[in-house]
């Protein structure tokens, strides 16, 4: 006879609306979470020879031929020597660049996964922002032996700053423009193929669209403000004053990153909440 005070643990069923997130699950889900973190850090250079040195080699290889082409050939002027100047951006881009490239492919890369068990399904792409925090920290402290040498061995002036207290803040919003933005396409792409084909492409313009190769004080007018509208600008620009002194901080532009995070991040958990749910259909 069947037991009718069984009591269950979890009880799985469609979601009703756009506001039924179970965000909770992810808390509980926590370890599962530590575990597609450790997937993607390790599985990202396995059966390399270099293996984890490329977190190393990849930043100051691109300082590098940054340096040579926009430095050299292309003659931009820096108010930075070129090579700690183009790690500084590079630094910071790196994350919200491969955060959201990651990310915009969640539903595509785990659908397998996703047609065979349950589990809370933000969960894939919070482990990737989480483990290319751990990729950032890695790059950064490579980015302050650099920053170390300059200030020691050729300008004692180029020095951090208290707006270094930021970086924590700075984080959070590269991330949290990089996960929104990745999981709308994410969610689009489960109709829209096409995007998966364009988002690369896309990110490497919109990197053009901000003083990541070239300084925001070299522009003027409405470049400036078009540049300016971006919100990766402030981020970048903070970015590197608080290391470096040189540049500034725009508390106006920063509120306005932050509250673009805000949207963008609550817009793209909103739509892969509505998509998540009928996605196997399509992919």
């Amino acid at each position: 006879m069947e037991d009718t005070n069984e009591e269950w643990t979890l009880i799985v069923k469609p979601k009703a609306n756009w506001f039924d997130l179970h965000l909770r699950d992810l808390w509980h889900y926590r370890d599962l979470v530590m575990l597609f973190v450790k997937r993607d850090f390790v599985s990202a250079y396995k059966q390399t020879i270099l293996g984890p040195l490329w977190y190393i080699i990849q930043p100051i290889l691109t300082a590098i031929i940054y340096s040579v082409i926009f430095g050299t050939i292309a003659n931009i002027a820096t108010p930075l020597p070129k090579f700690l100047f183009y790690m500084s951006s590079i630094t910071m881009w790196n994350y919200f660049s491969e955060s959201l490239n990651k990310t915009s492919n969640t539903f595509i890369s785990n659908a397998q996964i996703f047609g065979k068990v349950y589990f809370p399904r933000l969960t894939v792409p919070l482990s990737i922002i989480i483990s290319n925090l751990i990729t950032f920290g890695i790059q950064l402290l490579v980015f302050v032996v650099v920053l170390i040498y300059y200030h020691f061995a050729k300008d004692p002036s180029i020095a951090p700053n208290n707006h270094l207290i930021l970086l924590p803040v700075l984080i959070i919003i590269m991330g949290g423009i990089g996960l929104g933005t990745g999981i709308i396409i994410s969610s689009l792409t489960t109709k829209y193929r096409d995007l998966r084909f364009l988002i690369t492409f896309g990110v490497q313009l919109l990197m053009f669209a901000t003083p990541v190769i070239y300084p925001l004080s070299s522009l003027e007018g409405l470049k400036r403000t078009i540049i300016l509208a971006n919100p990766l600008t402030s981020v970048i620009e903070t970015f590197r004053y608080g290391f470096t002194g040189v540049g500034g901080c725009s508390w106006h532009y920063l509120a306005y990153s932050f509250v673009f995070m805000v949207v963008v991040l609550l817009s793209g958990v909103f739509l892969f909440n509505k998509v998540e749910k009928s996605f196997m259909d399509t992919v």
